[in-house]
């Protein structure tokens, strides 16, 4: 899919590895999901966010099971909401993130964005088993907004993440010519990583943010994710267990990059948030070794009764 004509999509200071990384998985620099769906017209912005988060709501109430974290992308993918929320996508071509004044309305637009963006990919890129099996797909899923390309890893690196490097790939997301890196955060809070859902069964719940609470949400999301299989400690083989997103983001949390070195921190981040208080003081006091869990990429969608895919 590629961007409107007469609208040429600005790919201006894009790194030279993410264009060979783009050349790598055969992915044109115009490529999203956002075009050739309907009328374009101007936004002013802030009813653009609301009517986006008012879908992502409706999206989540009528297609996730938050019991087992999964989502009926079969039903979503024809049902009204779901359409509303692409044709709402269109507006993002015009839309300008500098309207978004303040960090707790950045986070909020920007973390449900993601959501709802990975959601439309699995659907639009017909994902049956994992994201995985799409050749390069957080670069590949991608909206236009303000006329330029913004993939998944964009949107997590270089704003959410303060344009911090992704753990593979050495420097800042953003180059120093990208007018992309104007959106990025003023600094990076470790809690989004407890926010953003990548379709796969290892992430965390589905939620959608306001910008009033998010603090108060991204706790709660932290607590749900820690207190909810993302952290283990087995006592008898003196041994605690931290989900892979510890490792891979270890920096973020105060550690070694990739989880390398004193784990200290990590812990130390983990005890906040652990709501059994014998596991919480444990991790503190004791001497436990720290394992990863492997993560699970199989993709978040629902299963029937009788056991067959819902998708």
């Amino acid at each position: 899919m590629s961007s409107p004509k007469n609208a040429p999509l600005q790919t201006k200071g894009l790194r030279l590895i993410q264009r060979l990384l783009l050349w790598r998985y055969g992915i044109p620099p115009d490529s999203v999901l956002n075009s050739s769906l309907g009328p374009e017209r101007a936004t002013s912005g802030l009813p653009l966010a609301a009517d986006l988060y008012r879908l992502a709501k409706l999206m989540k109430a009528e297609a996730y099971d938050p019991v087992h974290r999964r989502v009926n992308y079969a039903h979503l993918k024809t049902s009204s909401s779901y359409a509303e929320y692409r044709q709402c996508t269109v507006q993002l071509q015009t839309f300008d993130p500098a309207i978004l004044t303040g960090r707790e309305a950045q986070l909020a637009f920007w973390i449900n964005l993601y959501n709802a963006l990975i959601i439309d990919a699995v659907i639009q890129f017909e994902v049956k088993d994992s994201v995985t099996d799409v050749p390069g797909f957080f670069w590949r899923a991608a909206y236009t907004i303000g006329g330029r390309r913004y993939c998944a890893f964009d949107i997590e690196y270089g704003i959410l993440r303060a344009n911090a490097p992704h753990p593979l790939i050495p420097g800042p997301h953003f180059g120093p010519r990208d007018p992309r890196r104007a959106y990025s955060l003023a600094y990076l809070d470790p809690r989004i990583h407890f926010a953003l859902v990548c379709a796969a069964r290892s992430c965390p719940p589905i939620a959608v943010y306001e910008a009033n609470p998010i603090d108060a949400q991204l706790d709660m999301a932290t607590q749900a994710f820690i207190n909810g299989g993302g952290v283990r400690v087995e006592y008898v083989k003196g041994e605690v267990w931290l989900s892979q997103i510890f490792q891979w983001y270890a920096p973020d949390f105060g550690g070694w990059p990739l989880g390398l070195g004193d784990k200290r921190p990590l812990l130390k981040f983990v005890a906040r948030y652990l709501s059994d208080a014998t596991d919480r003081e444990a991790i503190l006091q004791k001497k436990f070794s720290i394992r990863f869990q492997p993560y699970d990429w199989t993709l978040n969608h629902q299963v029937t009764a009788v056991g067959t895919e819902n998708w």
